[in-house]
Protein backbone atom coordinates (compact mmCIF):
# COMPACT_ATOMS: atom_id res chain seq x y z
CA UNK A 1 0.00 0.00 0.00
CA UNK A 2 2.71 2.66 1.01
CA UNK A 3 4.08 2.38 -2.69
CA UNK A 4 0.97 2.65 -4.67
CA UNK A 5 0.30 5.38 -7.12
CA UNK A 6 -1.43 8.11 -5.36
CA UNK A 7 -4.02 8.67 -7.19
CA UNK A 8 -8.15 8.85 -6.87
CA UNK A 9 -8.72 4.83 -6.63
CA UNK A 10 -5.73 4.37 -3.77
CA UNK A 11 -7.61 6.94 -1.98
CA UNK A 12 -11.03 5.48 -2.89
CA UNK A 13 -9.35 2.16 -1.50
CA UNK A 14 -8.12 4.20 1.39
CA UNK A 15 -11.35 6.08 2.65
CA UNK A 16 -13.35 2.43 2.06
CA UNK A 17 -10.89 0.50 3.95
CA UNK A 18 -11.36 3.02 7.45
CA UNK A 19 -15.63 3.28 6.84
CA UNK A 20 -15.51 6.52 5.23
CA UNK A 21 -17.03 5.40 2.36
CA UNK A 22 -19.19 2.92 1.71
CA UNK A 23 -20.24 0.32 -1.55
CA UNK A 24 -23.24 1.57 -2.90
CA UNK A 25 -23.56 -0.49 -6.50
CA UNK A 26 -22.39 -0.51 -9.73
CA UNK A 27 -22.50 2.04 -12.67
CA UNK A 28 -25.56 0.21 -15.16
CA UNK A 29 -23.05 1.71 -18.09
CA UNK A 30 -19.53 0.18 -17.23
CA UNK A 31 -19.88 -1.73 -14.34
CA UNK A 32 -17.88 0.59 -12.14
CA UNK A 33 -18.35 0.71 -8.91
CA UNK A 34 -20.14 3.36 -6.89
CA UNK A 35 -19.02 4.62 -3.56
CA UNK A 36 -20.85 6.99 -1.46
CA UNK A 37 -21.10 8.62 2.14
CA UNK A 38 -22.63 5.68 4.49
CA UNK A 39 -24.23 7.85 7.10
CA UNK A 40 -25.33 11.23 7.81
CA UNK A 41 -23.04 11.45 11.05
CA UNK A 42 -19.88 10.89 8.18
CA UNK A 43 -21.54 13.54 6.30
CA UNK A 44 -21.71 16.26 8.83
CA UNK A 45 -18.25 15.62 10.02
CA UNK A 46 -17.00 16.38 6.22
CA UNK A 47 -19.07 19.18 5.79
CA UNK A 48 -17.71 20.99 8.95
CA UNK A 49 -14.13 19.89 8.57
CA UNK A 50 -14.61 21.28 4.91
CA UNK A 51 -15.98 24.63 5.72
CA UNK A 52 -13.71 24.71 8.87
CA UNK A 53 -10.90 24.65 6.58
CA UNK A 54 -11.58 26.88 3.82
CA UNK A 55 -14.34 29.34 5.26
CA UNK A 56 -13.34 30.75 8.38
CA UNK A 57 -16.75 33.15 8.63
CA UNK A 58 -18.39 30.94 10.29
CA UNK A 59 -20.92 34.07 11.49
CA UNK A 60 -21.43 35.35 7.97
CA UNK A 61 -22.01 31.77 6.98
CA UNK A 62 -24.58 31.09 9.48
CA UNK A 63 -26.20 34.37 8.93
CA UNK A 64 -26.26 33.44 4.83
CA UNK A 65 -27.65 30.35 5.07
CA UNK A 66 -30.55 30.81 7.72
CA UNK A 67 -31.94 33.68 5.25
CA UNK A 68 -31.95 31.17 2.59
CA UNK A 69 -33.41 28.33 5.00
CA UNK A 70 -36.46 30.97 5.46
CA UNK A 71 -36.44 33.36 2.05
CA UNK A 72 -35.20 30.82 -0.46
CA UNK A 73 -32.96 33.38 -1.37
CA UNK A 74 -30.24 32.44 -3.74
CA UNK A 75 -28.19 35.53 -4.74
CA UNK A 76 -26.52 36.46 -1.50
CA UNK A 77 -25.47 32.24 -1.02
CA UNK A 78 -23.69 32.78 -4.76
CA UNK A 79 -22.16 35.75 -4.00
CA UNK A 80 -20.60 34.59 -1.08
CA UNK A 81 -19.40 31.57 -3.05
CA UNK A 82 -17.76 33.83 -5.75
CA UNK A 83 -16.59 36.42 -3.59
CA UNK A 84 -15.27 33.46 -0.59
CA UNK A 85 -15.71 29.86 -1.49
CA UNK A 86 -13.97 29.92 -4.98
CA UNK A 87 -10.96 32.07 -3.55
CA UNK A 88 -9.44 29.03 -2.26
CA UNK A 89 -9.45 27.43 -5.58
CA UNK A 90 -6.11 28.54 -8.23
CA UNK A 91 -5.99 27.49 -12.14
CA UNK A 92 -4.39 24.12 -10.98
CA UNK A 93 -7.70 23.08 -10.00
CA UNK A 94 -9.68 23.37 -13.24
CA UNK A 95 -8.38 20.09 -14.32
CA UNK A 96 -10.35 18.36 -11.54
CA UNK A 97 -13.44 20.45 -11.25
CA UNK A 98 -16.91 19.77 -12.36
CA UNK A 99 -20.38 19.62 -10.77
CA UNK A 100 -19.36 17.28 -7.85
CA UNK A 101 -17.19 20.14 -7.23
CA UNK A 102 -19.86 22.68 -7.21
CA UNK A 103 -22.38 20.72 -5.09
CA UNK A 104 -19.72 20.14 -2.20
CA UNK A 105 -19.25 23.45 -1.84
CA UNK A 106 -23.14 24.33 -1.74
CA UNK A 107 -23.47 21.08 0.58
CA UNK A 108 -20.81 22.70 2.98
CA UNK A 109 -22.73 25.68 3.49
CA UNK A 110 -25.90 24.76 3.63
CA UNK A 111 -25.31 21.59 5.63
CA UNK A 112 -27.73 21.48 8.90
CA UNK A 113 -29.28 18.17 10.23
CA UNK A 114 -31.25 19.81 13.01
CA UNK A 115 -33.26 21.06 10.67
CA UNK A 116 -33.32 19.62 7.46
CA UNK A 117 -32.73 15.97 6.41
CA UNK A 118 -29.98 16.64 3.67
CA UNK A 119 -29.57 14.32 0.76
CA UNK A 120 -27.29 14.18 -1.87
CA UNK A 121 -27.74 11.77 -4.63
CA UNK A 122 -31.34 10.94 -3.63
CA UNK A 123 -32.57 8.38 -5.92
CA UNK A 124 -36.14 9.95 -7.67
CA UNK A 125 -37.71 9.11 -10.95
CA UNK A 126 -35.21 6.77 -11.88
CA UNK A 127 -32.48 9.51 -11.24
CA UNK A 128 -30.35 10.84 -8.70
CA UNK A 129 -31.01 14.10 -7.69
CA UNK A 130 -27.96 16.13 -6.79
CA UNK A 131 -29.54 18.21 -3.15
CA UNK A 132 -32.36 17.51 -0.80
CA UNK A 133 -33.30 19.44 1.93
CA UNK A 134 -36.34 18.30 3.49
CA UNK A 135 -37.37 20.01 6.59
CA UNK A 136 -37.39 17.69 9.61
CA UNK A 137 -41.04 16.48 10.92
CA UNK A 138 -40.55 18.12 14.48
CA UNK A 139 -39.42 21.11 12.92
CA UNK A 140 -41.92 22.04 10.43
CA UNK A 141 -43.42 24.35 13.06
CA UNK A 142 -41.24 27.18 12.26
CA UNK A 143 -40.81 29.03 8.59
CA UNK A 144 -38.01 26.60 6.94
CA UNK A 145 -38.36 25.92 3.58
CA UNK A 146 -37.78 22.59 1.53
CA UNK A 147 -35.43 22.72 -1.20
CA UNK A 148 -34.04 20.63 -4.54
CA UNK A 149 -31.22 21.32 -6.68
CA UNK A 150 -29.97 20.29 -9.57
CA UNK A 151 -25.91 21.42 -10.09
CA UNK A 152 -24.06 22.13 -13.33
CA UNK A 153 -20.99 23.48 -14.17
CA UNK A 154 -19.82 25.30 -17.10
CA UNK A 155 -15.77 25.38 -18.42
CA UNK A 156 -14.45 29.08 -19.41
CA UNK A 157 -13.27 26.97 -22.60
CA UNK A 158 -17.07 26.14 -23.10
CA UNK A 159 -18.50 29.30 -22.45
CA UNK A 160 -16.27 30.86 -24.76
CA UNK A 161 -14.57 33.52 -22.08
CA UNK A 162 -11.97 34.04 -20.14
CA UNK A 163 -11.68 34.42 -16.22
CA UNK A 164 -11.99 38.05 -16.58
CA UNK A 165 -14.36 38.61 -19.16
CA UNK A 166 -16.71 36.29 -16.99
CA UNK A 167 -16.35 38.74 -14.20
CA UNK A 168 -17.24 41.55 -15.90
CA UNK A 169 -20.78 40.16 -17.78
CA UNK A 170 -24.12 41.14 -16.05
CA UNK A 171 -25.96 37.46 -15.13
CA UNK A 172 -28.46 38.16 -17.67
CA UNK A 173 -25.93 38.15 -20.01
CA UNK A 174 -24.29 34.93 -18.63
CA UNK A 175 -27.79 33.36 -18.78
CA UNK A 176 -27.73 33.70 -22.94
CA UNK A 177 -24.51 31.54 -23.28
CA UNK A 178 -25.83 29.00 -25.60
CA UNK A 179 -23.79 26.87 -23.29
CA UNK A 180 -25.36 28.38 -19.98
CA UNK A 181 -28.70 27.66 -21.60
CA UNK A 182 -28.06 24.35 -22.57
CA UNK A 183 -27.35 23.18 -18.65
CA UNK A 184 -29.88 24.74 -17.26
CA UNK A 185 -32.36 23.32 -19.99
CA UNK A 186 -30.39 20.13 -18.87
CA UNK A 187 -31.49 20.63 -15.39
CA UNK A 188 -35.10 21.88 -15.51
CA UNK A 189 -35.57 18.60 -17.60
CA UNK A 190 -34.26 16.66 -14.76
CA UNK A 191 -35.76 18.44 -11.69
CA UNK A 192 -39.33 18.08 -13.40
CA UNK A 193 -39.24 14.68 -12.68
CA UNK A 194 -37.44 15.15 -9.10
CA UNK A 195 -40.11 17.35 -8.16
CA UNK A 196 -42.96 15.18 -9.23
CA UNK A 197 -41.56 12.11 -7.29
CA UNK A 198 -40.88 14.56 -4.30
CA UNK A 199 -44.17 15.84 -3.81
CA UNK A 200 -46.20 12.77 -4.57
CA UNK A 201 -43.98 11.22 -1.34
CA UNK A 202 -44.76 13.72 0.88
CA UNK A 203 -47.62 15.40 0.10
CA UNK A 204 -48.92 18.88 0.31
CA UNK A 205 -46.76 19.37 3.57
CA UNK A 206 -43.97 20.30 1.62
CA UNK A 207 -42.98 23.89 0.80
CA UNK A 208 -40.50 23.15 -1.90
CA UNK A 209 -38.33 25.18 -3.95
CA UNK A 210 -36.41 23.86 -6.72
CA UNK A 211 -33.24 25.57 -7.99
CA UNK A 212 -30.80 25.15 -11.03
CA UNK A 213 -27.22 26.45 -10.23
CA UNK A 214 -24.16 26.70 -13.49
CA UNK A 215 -21.12 27.74 -12.20
CA UNK A 216 -19.09 29.07 -14.94
CA UNK A 217 -15.32 28.46 -14.28
CA UNK A 218 -14.71 29.24 -10.53
CA UNK A 219 -15.81 32.64 -11.58
CA UNK A 220 -19.54 33.16 -11.58
CA UNK A 221 -22.64 31.13 -10.50
CA UNK A 222 -26.08 31.24 -12.18
CA UNK A 223 -28.64 30.52 -10.89
CA UNK A 224 -32.77 29.96 -11.80
CA UNK A 225 -35.51 29.04 -9.82
CA UNK A 226 -38.29 26.82 -11.67
CA UNK A 227 -41.84 27.04 -11.22
CA UNK A 228 -43.20 24.14 -11.96
CA UNK A 229 -47.01 23.85 -12.05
Amino acid sequence: MLNAPKDNTFMASLLYYFGVLTFSGRNTDFGDQILKIPNLVILKLYAERIREMFLPDGDEIRQIAGDFYRTGNMQPLCDFSEQKYFKVFDNRDYRWVNELTIKTAFLTLLFNDLFYIMDSEASLERGYADLTMIVRPDMRTYPLLDFLMEFKYVSLKDAVLNGEQAKQLSSDDLKLLPSVQKKLAESENRLAGYRKTLLSGHGSRLRLRTYSVVSIGFERLIWKESAFC
